[in-house]
This record gives structure tokens, C-alpha cells and sequence, in this order.
């Protein structure tokens, strides 16, 4: 089921220009992409620090401080692409993290 080509949208900020995509092959990379962004944003904003942890809050306000972002899904069955909101992505990363976790432990 996971298997789902999937489109990420997101605009950074009002500005239109900051409109981009990012397309995945399952909605677990995109997930992943979705943290390895917000990843990329903390050692941007805190070069200097090595280890930089966030817990869940912190990626849903980073995904809540962009201006827009949603994603596209590919439904084999009507061959079509479904619209996903921001709501949407904030369950799948959450959903993503404690698979992650649950691996670790």
C-alpha cells in the first residue's frame, strides 16, 4: 500500500517563486524527504552544533511555518493522483517517526 508515487507541494513563502515540488516513489520517502528537509533547515540555522535533536512539535511547526504544503498520491485503482493536506502529511511523518522507532528499539 505504501508503494504510492507521491508529489510533495510546498511554497516556503509568500513570495511565489519559493513554489517547488519534490516527487517520491512510496509515501514513506516522502515522509522522509519531509524530515531530511527540516533536518537540512536546523544545521542551516545551527551550523556550529553537531548533534541536533526535535521531537514532533518542532517538525509540525516547521511544517506549519511554510506558507503552503501538500501532497499528491497516486491511486493505482483510478489511476489518478489524490490531494492530500497538511493534516494529512503531519499524520504520515508521525506515523513514519514511530516505525522508524520501533526499529531502533
Amino acid at each position: 500500500m505504501d508503494n504510492r508515487h507521491t508529489i510533495i507541494l510546498m511554497q516556503t513563502s509568500h513570495n511565489r517563486a519559493t513554489r517547488t515540488f519534490m516527487d517520491y516513489q512510496s509515501i514513506s520517502q516522502a515522509m522522509d524527504g519531509i524530515c531530511a528537509l527540516y533536518e537540512r533547515k536546523l544545521k542551516e540555522i545551527n551550523p556550529t552544533i553537531r548533534n541536533i535533536s526535535y521531537d514532533i512539535n518542532d517538525l509540525y511547526n516547521f511544517i506549519d511555518g511554510l506558507t503552503d504544503m501538500s501532497a499528491l498520491v497516486y491511486d493505482h485503482s483510478i489511476q489518478a493522483y489524490l490531494p492530500c493536506d497538511r493534516q494529512w502529511i503531519k499524520q504520515k511523518t508521525l506515523q513514519r517517526l514511530k516505525k522508524l522507532a520501533q526499529r531502533i528499539e
